[in-house]
């Protein structure tokens, strides 16, 4: 059998224990898995056969299917249809924007962030005034490493404060995203996706994802008010609260209203008494704002006195990158997770927001044209991508991206450009970096519940994406022969009827059709 360098480390025992654990004994089989099924596709051209069936089918004539499926071992196209047609891809995107930051970045680099100040703090630890924390858009400054706490997720930078001397600051803590010259919205998001945790704003200066997680449960009697909470503890959002208790057997029914560009939510509703306290998570315009307002809470809880308020500024504020920082004084900086860990939280869960702004960091550290001083970190980080992907044999015009993420709906590309991706990313050498951040189906991430039961549990590494009219997977897999696969699937602009299933039902069923299969087209 002929491998290919750093798949057959990862894939081989995997092959060995599925093909032990669904065929050697079907006992151990699990109990939803399909007892019934049809015997799988004996040579290639039935499978060709039984996937154009699947495709074809009456419903949908007014949809669209982009399917490719090549052999990693073998190069040999398992199954094409519409390979060269643009497709929306979705959250598919991040394959594209994670491999170039593998390429760009590597496994181990560490974003930096900064603190500053114009002069250094007094012989007794007085700083005479403003503290600026810069960023330069580490998106792992979260309480999701370090379990579930934000003081935890600050402790780094304040360490870095201390070690400077400083225990007392006289001016304000000054929260600084100049870094980035974006907008706090992707090229091409919707207005609707700003208000929802997928939506955050992007800031160089970013903590929890740039959202804060809101605890709702009843009122202490019926007609009062919901009781809410901030976690962590937050003045930087008003709330108004228009939700009262109700009686037990009353449904739940709250509604959360975020006013686009501001800090003030509306909630409105009832809440049952004796209901559970659920938590909702609310995300938060001017993010350096409120990254500044939790450094400043963290400061104080480590004895640190601040006698300033807090305030933030943006590329739009300095025109050019952080102009005095060859001026002021660097008191202390910190690094926080490496990459390899950032893109597992990344794929996994889809996250958009590191996404983009790993691709914007990217462009933020490329030297400004002079040609254009204007132009978007965003743009000069997909000019770059452009230009990977070109090194990585994807051809010119199979991809048009606008933003990293796919949260975008004017992003395009073809199953042709995803295969010739994946296949560059199987001979990479951080492809196990890059594989083991996927999502496994019926294991983790947004493929956790999907395939379970199949031969493709624990076996498939792979994307999803999901927009109104989009849905796509993509990734890794070996069929029942043990022959390495690169898959990609997009369907686009089907909405199926209510006995129809899911829109990815069929997909679903493509993928574990071609897992099943016995035969090898490779050595």
């Amino acid at each position: 059998m002929k491998t290919i360098p750093g798949i057959s480390k990862i894939i081989a025992p995997l092959i060995l224990a599925v093909v032990l654990g669904h065929y050697a004994n079907a006992a151990d089989a699990p109990s939803n898995s399909k007892t019934n099924e049809a015997p799988p596709p004996a040579t290639l051209e039935a499978l060709q056969q039984r996937i154009s069936g699947i495709i074809t089918q009456p419903r949908y004539a007014a949809a669209m299917w982009g399917v490719k499926i090549v052999s990693l071992d073998s190069g040999k196209v398992w199954f094409t249809s519409n390979p060269e047609k643009l497709f929306s891809p979705a959250s598919n995107s991040k394959l594209y924007t994670m491999a170039l930051a593998l390429d760009t970045l590597g496994p181990d680099y560490h974003f930096k962030t900064s603190l500053y100040s114009e002069v250094r703090p007094d012989t007794t630890g007085v700083l005479k005034g403003d503290l600026v924390i810069y960023g330069r858009g580490d998106p792992s400054i979260s309480s999701e490493f370090t379990g579930g706490s934000t003081i935890k997720a600050l402790e780094p930078l304040v360490i870095a404060l201390t070690n400077a001397g400083v225990r007392q600051i006289e001016g304000d803590i000054l929260g600084d995203e100049s870094f980035l010259h974006v907008e706090p919205y992707g090229s091409g998001w919707s207005w609707e996706d700003m208000e929802n945790y997928y939506g955050a704003e992007i800031s160089a200066l970013t903590l929890n994802a740039n959202i804060t997680s809101l605890s709702i449960k009843p009122g202490s009697a019926k007609g009062s008010p919901a009781q809410l909470a901030f976690d962590p503890p937050t003045e930087y959002i008003k709330v108004i609260n228009h939700s009262v208790t109700a009686e037990k057997s009353v449904p739940r029914h709250i509604t959360i209203r975020h006013a686009l560009a501001q800090n003030t939510i509306v909630i409105t509703g009832q809440v049952p008494m004796e209901e559970h306290e659920w938590k909702e998570d609310v995300t938060i315009h001017n993010p350096a704002g409120y990254f500044a307002e939790q450094f400043r809470a963290a400061l104080v809880a480590k004895g640190i006195t601040v006698k300033g308020g807090i305030k933030s500024v943006d590329w739009n504020d300095r025109q050019e990158n952080f102009p005095a920082v060859n001026k002021w004084v660097e008191l202390g900086s910190a690094q926080f997770q490496p990459f390899r860990e950032i893109i597992r939280s990344v794929q996994k869960p889809s996250q958009n927001l590191y996404t983009d702004l790993i691709l914007d960091s990217i462009g933020a550290n490329l030297p400004v044209l002079k040609s254009n001083p204007f132009e978007t970190s965003e743009h000069r980080g997909l000019g770059e991508l452009t230009s990977f992907l070109k090194k990585a044999g994807v051809k010119a015009n199979d991809t048009l991206f606008q933003d990293g993420s796919g949260l975008s709906r004017d992003n395009l590309t073809t199953p042709n450009a995803t295969i010739a991706l994946l296949t560059y990313m199987s001979k990479h050498k951080d492809f196990k970096t890059y594989y083991d951040a996927l999502p496994i189906a019926g294991v983790d991430g947004t493929l956790r519940r999907r395939f379970k039961g199949t031969l493709v549990e624990g076996n498939l590494h792979g994307k999803t994406g999901t927009l109104h009219w989009a849905n796509s997977l993509s990734g890794y897999m070996t069929n029942a022969a043990g022959e390495n696969l690169a898959i990609c699937f997009m369907l686009n602009r089907y909405q199926p009827a209510q006995t129809e299933g899911s829109k990815t039902h069929d997909m679903d069923e493509i993928v574990a059709l071609t897992a099943r299969t016995r035969f090898r087209t490779g050595p």
